[in-house]
């Protein structure tokens, strides 16, 4: 009997409608179009607007298109994962939130904290549910919303991040399809580079840590820079090696967007032409735990059954991963 692999068999995404262009940046810090450009790659991000919304909203969004496109009931969903690290609340868990409001009442629900690397955590965690032969339909969703952690007066962070998030449907397959392989690491020195401070047990929130905003995120660029090319690409080589692949059977590389140096910089280290890589930070930012399914979502009209492709991701913490899958559908 072969053995039962964890098959994506729909993805959805969803972005908020507001769109905040380098034009509008402009007007709050002292950026420019061209240095935004030239750095990251950036022209625009979308933002949610609204009293009380949480990232929850755009996931709920996400859920439900990607339920309805598989013609799925969502009482049959046994398993919501939630990959995120802009919660509603501490707690209840944002999964929970998403799984009442769509319906999904009889899924056992748990968010995944991994920063950008969190889908891919939460894609390989759900997988193995799938492989094990405990659940046979599984959501795993990655979304942020990264504009409530930002300091819009420091150019150095606003300028990247944006909101948005998709969801996949994993299911059990097995005739050469669904996720092959993946490597997961994570190194705690990175702390000090990429973090956000207040919020936690260590520093809970008091008047003085809002006065200090220590509820922003904090980035150091070069560390994290030099970490994220030199992690992605190594673990991008190594499950090629691992698993037999050339860069040639390799349809799509799939990074996660973080900033177009960082992506182009994998890219060639891994000695992938960026024709074959998917790319749309352009358009939406950083979004977190939201970019690998949002590219999985604006990519899945060119996919077809059988493409091989490498999801990779690097996050705060530090943590990356690469995921060696081949495509289900299409």
């Amino acid at each position: 009997m072969s053995k039962i692999r964890a098959a994506i068999t729909g993805v959805h995404g969803y972005v908020p409608d507001y769109v905040l262009t380098n034009a509008e940046l402009e007007t709050m810090v002292e950026t420019s179009d061209e240095w935004i450009t030239s750095r990251t790659g950036i022209k625009e991000r979308h933002i949610l607007k609204g009293e009380g919304k949480g990232v929850s909203v755009m996931a709920i969004e996400a859920v439900n298109g990607l339920l309805e496109k598989t013609g799925s009931d969502p009482m049959d969903i046994e398993l919501v994962i939630c990959a995120t690290i802009t919660q509603d609340m501490l707690f209840p868990d944002t999964s929970n939130v998403i799984a009442n409001a769509t319906g999904m009442k009889n899924a056992f629900c748990f968010d995944v904290s991994a920063a950008c690397s969190g889908f891919l955590y939460a894609l390989t965690t759900g997988a193995m549910y799938i492989e094990s032969g405990r659940y046979k339909k599984v959501l795993v969703i990655g979304a942020d919303k990264m504009s409530s952690i930002i300091d819009y007066t420091d150019r150095t962070t606003c300028v990247i991040f944006g909101d948005g998030g998709g969801a996949v449907l994993l299911e059990p397959a097995e005739e050469g399809v669904g996720i092959m392989d993946s490597i997961h690491r994570s190194d705690g020195s990175g702390e000090q580079y990429l973090y956000q401070k207040a919020g936690g047990s260590r520093f809970p929130p008091t008047l003085e840590t809002v006065q200090n905003r220590d509820h922003y995120v904090t980035q150091i660029g070069k560390p994290v820079f030099k970490a994220a090319v030199s992690g992605m690409s190594d673990v991008v080589r190594k499950i090629m090696t691992k698993n037999e692949l050339t860069n040639e059977d390799i349809t799509w590389l799939v990074p996660h967007q973080a900033n177009k140096r960082i992506i182009e910089t994998v890219a060639r280290m891994a000695d992938f032409p960026l024709e074959r890589v998917m790319i749309n930070i352009h358009k939406y930012g950083n979004t977190t735990a939201g970019t690998l399914p949002l590219c999985l979502w604006d990519w899945e009209p060119k996919l077809k059954k059988g493409d091989k492709l490498i999801l990779t991701a690097f996050g705060g913490g530090f943590t990356w991963g690469a995921t060696y899958l081949v495509w289900a559908y299409g």
